[in-house]
Order: structure tokens, then sequence, then C-alpha cells
């Protein structure tokens, strides 16, 4: 026969089914029981686990292990940090007002940038080196390029304010790794402002992302798209019939 429960073991009992339960509950509980409050309120504390635990059936991913994933970097830890600081200094400093110096250390650094491209706000590059644009592109202030990957712009596109563009992510569901895919923007795309554009999406020809929106997969050519996950919203040019 099984014997039956002794009150301090249900009063441990009750502690580990509800981690989350209130003081007062927990002395009622124990009262019942006839278990002291401050015992019971012990107990508690000692049989609490973290937010995720074994027993819960969530798994944590141990950070420390985490690699690089597919990621390569493509200068030396030195040209890096050159990199880092001339972007603090010039590129990403409101108080330098000129695009002719942004695009001529972008191209330094090993950017391609075709002609005409409007630099005039402060902006963020990741690795210059990774960086194509075509011809008369507009920056807007504070747009940042995290491009791990290669990250290619067509002509004619316009990245508005605080758009962000990262060509990186991580294994979430396993190691945590990093890993990267580039990103491509086609000829006459207009990014609004406050954008994200994420890992490995191409968007088409003139397409137009409304603000605050969040690209996850390719867009189509010539389309309005927004919200979060990014959707179609109707076709950005009117029909000519």
């Amino acid at each position: 026969m099984d014997r039956p429960i002794e009150p301090i073991e249900r009063a441990q009992l009750h502690a580990r089914q509800d981690v989350f339960v209130s003081d007062s509950e927990l002395s009622n509980r124990a009262s019942a029981d006839g278990v002291s409050p401050a015992f019971a309120a012990t107990s508690d504390t000692q049989t609490r686990p973290t937010r995720h635990t074994e027993a819960s059936g969530i798994p944590v991913i141990d950070l420390s292990c985490a690699g690089k994933g597919n990621y390569v970097a493509k200068r030396s830890l030195p040209m890096q940090a050159l990199w880092f600081v001339v972007e603090a200094c010039l590129i990403n400093n409101k108080l330098n007002p000129s695009s002719a110096l942004r695009v001529a250390l972008l191209r330094l650094f090993g950017a391609k940038i075709g002609t005409g491209c409007c630099f005039v706000h402060p902006v963020r590059v990741k690795a210059p080196w990774n960086l194509e644009v075509g011809d008369h592109c507009w920056f807007g202030v504070d747009v940042w390029l995290y491009n791990q990957a290669p990250i290619r712009i067509g002509s004619h596109v316009c990245l508005s304010q605080g758009t962000f563009l990262t060509t990186g992510s991580h294994e979430a569901s396993t190691t945590m790794d990093l890993r990267v895919a580039p990103i491509v923007i086609e000829d006459g795309v207009w990014i609004t402002s406050k954008c994200v554009v994420q890992m490995g999406v191409r968007i088409g020809r003139s397409a137009l992302v409304t603000p605050l929106s969040v690209v996850h997969c390719s867009l189509a050519p010539g389309g309005v798209y927004g919200g979060n996950p990014c959707r179609f919203l109707r076709s950005r040019f009117p029909s000519e019939d």
C-alpha cells in the first residue's frame, strides 16, 4: 500500500507544482496542512527552479559553446579595428556633412559605390568590403548595414531613416552558431523609415516597404509591402489601362 503523504511533504509538493505561488497563498496552504508558514516559505525558496530547467522540458542552449557557423571574416583583426575607429569618427558622425568623404572612405575600405549616391547623414556599415551600391542611391540618417555577408544594392534605391539590414542570425533551435546569408536590393526599391530586412532576402525591382515593417522573406517586384511579418498590400504603380 502507498503510505499517506505527510503534511510537510504536501507543502513541498505544492511549492514544486507552482513556483509562482504568492506568499499569502503559500501561507494558507501550509496552515491547512498543519505546517508553519515559515517552513513552507523556506521550502518554496529551496525548490524554486530557474526559468528553464530540464524538469520543465524546455532546454537552454549553452551560449559558451556557440561558434562562428558559416561566417568568414574577410579582413584581419587590425583592419577591422581600424575601420571601427573610422566608422565611429567619420562615417557615423552627424558633425560630418560630407557625402563625398563618406563615399571616399567606404571605397578606401573596399566598398563598391556608383556615382551620384547621397551619404550626407550618419550611417553605420559593419563591413564596407561586403557592400556594393549602384548609382544615385539615397541613405537616410541612422541607416545600419550589418553586413557580415554581402549586401548588394542596385541603382536608384532609397533607404530611409533608421532602416536596418542584417545579413546575420543564429541557429536558434540548436547551437546558436552564427549563420549569415547575403541581402540583395534591386533597382528602384524604396525601404521607408525604421524597417528591418533580414538575412537571405531579395527585394524585387521598384518594390516599396512601408514604415516599421519586418522583411523576413523575398519580395516580388513592383509591389507595396508592409507589416510584421511583411505582406503584399497593393501594386506600387497604377495600371495603364
